[in-house]
C-alpha cells in the first residue's frame, strides 16, 4: 500500500462520508485489522462514534469483519474497495446508456445506499422519476421492477451474503459476530413480489391534501406496516460485471482502431455471447464455433457466412492475437485471448505516456526495445537511426524514470564493466506499476485541486444557491418577469464571471479525473491478470 493510495483513499471517505469514517477508514487501512477497542483508542475517538463508522463502511463493503478463536471481532478495510468509488460515476452513466434512466437510478441507489431490498429500490426509483415527470404523469412500480430483473439477468447487481437461519436455538450462546453465506445458484434469483402502485411525487408543504399538518398526523400508518416478502434479501451492485463490461468495450474499441467497424461487430457478439459464462478473471473466453458466431449477429449486419469466416480469419491472424483458433469443428472455433488484448492496451498505454512525455523519439526507442526485448546501447543507436549522444541521453532518461530497465550479463564473477554486457530491456509489469502510483498521485492532486477550487469560492456559490431558491420559490407562485429580473440582478456581471470560470474549471477537473480512471482500469485489469498467470 504506497502513499499515494492511501491520501487517495483518505480524499473519497472524507469526500463521501465525512471525518469521522475518513479517520477510522485511514486507520485501519495503514494498521491492518484491529479490534473495536484498540480502533476507538488509537484514533481518541468514542466507541459510539467508532460503531456509527464502522456500520457505514461495512454497509458499503469498505470494511469486512472476522471473528478470532478467542471470540475477538477485528475489521479489516478493503483499500481496493474504496478506490472503487472513484468509478461510481462511470458504474451509473454505464447504466444509463444500457438500460435508460431507470436503470440509471436503480444503480446509483444501490451505490449511494451499499445495500437495499429490492422492494426498498423500486419505490425510490419509481418516486424519483415521478418527481421529473409532468403533471398527472406516474411511473408504475412494475416497469422499474422489469428493469431490476433485467439487470439481475445480465449480472450487474447481485444478492448481499445472508446470515444463515438456524432450525434449533438451543446450541449455545450465539456468536460474536453473525457469519455471512452467500448461495451461489440464488445470487441473481430475483424474489417473486407483487408490487402494485405507482410512485409518489413529495408535497411542497407540510401539509397534504386534507390539510392537515405533518405533526398531528396519526402514526397507525408505520407501526402497522407488514414485513415485505423480500425482507432480509439485499442486493448491491456488482461492480466486477461492470470491470468486465469497460474491459469488453476497452477490447471492441481497439479491434475498430486497427482494424474496421465489422471487424469490432463480430469481436462485440462474441464477447456478448461469452459475458455470463466466461468468469471475469478467465485468460480466454469459451470457445465459440463460427456458425454460433453467424447467428447471433445483430440483425443490421447482412454478412454471409463466408465473409464472416474470412474476417475470423484475418483476425486470428493478425499479430496482436486478440483472437484464437482452438479447433476446426462447427466451422471453425473461436476464442478472445482476453489477457493478450489486456497486455497490448496495457503496452500501448505506457507507448502512449511515453511519447507525450519525452517525444517521439524516445517513444521510437521504446517500442524497439519492447519489440527486441533486449538490445545493447549501440544497437539501439543503429536500430532507431538516431545519434549516439541522442540516444544515450533519452535512454538515460527513461531508465531514470523506470520505464525501461538495464539488465547486467557479466562474462567473468568479479562483474567488471569491461566485461560485462549492459542490456536494456522493458519490463512493462514494473512499469504499469509505476505508471499506476503515479494516477492515483495525479487523482488526489485533481481532487484537492477541485476542493480549493470550491473552497475559495465557497461564499459566492451559497450567495448563487440562494438566489436560485428565491427565483425558484417566486417562479411557482407566479411572480412577473420584472420582479425575476430584479433577484437575478443580485449576482452582479463579474460575480457571474468568476461564477461561469469556476464552472469550467470543475469541469475540467471532473473530466480528467474520469480520464485518469479509465488508464487506472487498463493498468489494474493488465496487472491482475498477468498476476493470476504467474
Amino acid at each position: 500500500m504506497t502513499q499515494s493510495e492511501i491520501k487517495l483513499c483518505s480524499l473519497l471517505l472524507q469526500e463521501h462520508f465525512g471525518e469521522i469514517v475518513e479517520k477510522v477508514g485511514v486507520h485501519l487501512i495503514r494498521t491492518g485489522s484491529q479490534p473495536l477497542r484498540v480502533i476507538a483508542h488509537d484514533t481518541g475517538t468514542s466507541l459510539d462514534q467508532v460503531r456509527k463508522a464502522l456500520c457505514v463502511l461495512i454497509q458499503h463493503n469498505l470494511v469486512i469483519y472476522q471473528v478470532h478463536k478467542r471470540g475477538v471481532v477485528e475489521y479489516e478495510a478493503q483499500c481496493s474497495r474504496v478506490l472503487r468509488m472513484l468509478r461510481y460515476p462511470r458504474y451509473i452513466y454505464t447504466t444509463k446508456t444500457l438500460y435508460s434512466d431507470t436503470g440509471e437510478l436503480i444503480v446509483e441507489e444501490l451505490l449511494l445506499n451499499g445495500k437495499m431490498t429490492m422492494s426498498a429500490v423500486v419505490k425510490k426509483v419509481a418516486d424519483r422519476l415521478t418527481e421529473t415527470m409532468e403533471d398527472g404523469k406516474t411511473m408504475d412500480y412494475a416497469e422499474v421492477s422489469n428493469t431490476f430483473v433485467r439487470l439481475a439477468d445480465t449480472h450487474f447487481v447481485q444478492r448481499c451474503p445472508l446470515v444463515p437461519t438456524i432450525e434449533n436455538s438451543d446450541l449455545g450462546p450465539p456468536p460474536p459476530a453473525p457469519t455471512l453465506v452467500v448461495n451461489e445458484k440464488d445470487m441473481y434469483l430475483v424474489p417473486k413480489l407483487s408490487l402494485i402502485g405507482k410512485g409518489k411525487r413529495r408535497r411542497s408543504s407540510d401539509e397534504d391534501a386534507a390539510g392537515e399538518p405533518k405533526a398531528k398526523r396519526p402514526k397507525h400508518t408505520t407501526d402497522n406496516k407488514e414485513p415485505m416478502p423480500d425482507d432480509g434479501i439485499y442486493w448491491q451492485a456488482n461492480l466486477e460485471r461492470f470491470h468486465q463490461h469497460f474491459r469488453d468495450q476497452a477490447i471492441v474499441s481497439a479491434v475498430a482502431n486497427r482494424m474496421d467497424q465489422t471487424s469490432s461487430e463480430i469481436v462485440r457478439t462474441m464477447l456478448r455471447m461469452s459475458e455470463i459464462t466466461t468468469p471475469s478473471s478467465a485468460p480466454f473466453t469459451q470457445p465459440l464455433s463460427s456458425n454460433e458466431i453467424f447467428r447471433s449477429l445483430p440483425v443490421g449486419y447482412n454478412i454471409s457466412k463466408q465473409v464472416l469466416d474470412q474476417y475470423l480469419t484475418l483476425l486470428a491472424d493478425d499479430p496482436l492475437e486478440f483472437v484464437g483458433k482452438s479447433g476446426d469443428s462447427g466451422g471453425g472455433m473461436y476464442v478472445i485471448n482476453l489477457h493478450k488484448a489486456l497486455a497490448s492496451l496495457a503496452t500501448a498505454t505506457l507507448e502512449s505516456v511515453v511519447q507525450e512525455r519525452f517525444g517521439s523519439r524516445c517513444a521510437r526507442i521504446f517500442r524497439l526495445v519492447l519489440q527486441k526485448k533486449h538490445l545493447e546501447q549501440k544497437q539501439v543507436e543503429d536500430f532507431a537511426m538516431i545519434p549516439a549522444k541522442e540516444a544515450k541521453d533519452m535512454l538515460y532518461k527513461m531508465l531514470s524514470e523506470n520505464f525501461i530497465s538495464l539488465q547486467e550479463i557479466p562474462k567473468t564473477p568479479d562483474h567488471a564493466p569491461s566485461r560485462t554486457f549492459y542490456l536494456y530491456t522493458v519490463n512493462v509489469l514494473s512499469a504499469a506499476r509505476m505508471l499506476l502510483h503515479r494516477c492515483y498521485k495525479s487523482i488526489a492532486n485533481l481532487i484537492e485541486r477541485r476542493q480549493f477550487e470550491t473552497k475559495e469560492n465557497k461564499r459566492l456559490l451559497e450567495k448563487s444557491q440562494r438566489v436560485e431558491a428565491i427565483i425558484a420559490s417566486m417562479q411557482a407562485t407566479g411572480a412577473e418577469e420584472a420582479q425575476l429580473q430584479e433577484i437575478e440582478e443580485m449576482i452582479t456581471a463579474p460575480e457571474r464571471q468568476q461564477l461561469e470560470t469556476l464552472k469550467r474549471n470543475v469541469n475540467k477537473l471532473d473530466a480528467s479525473e474520469i480520464q485518469v480512471d479509465e488508464t487506472i482500469f487498463l493498468l489494474e485489469s493488465y496487472i491482475e491478470s498477468t498476476m493470476k498467470r504467474q
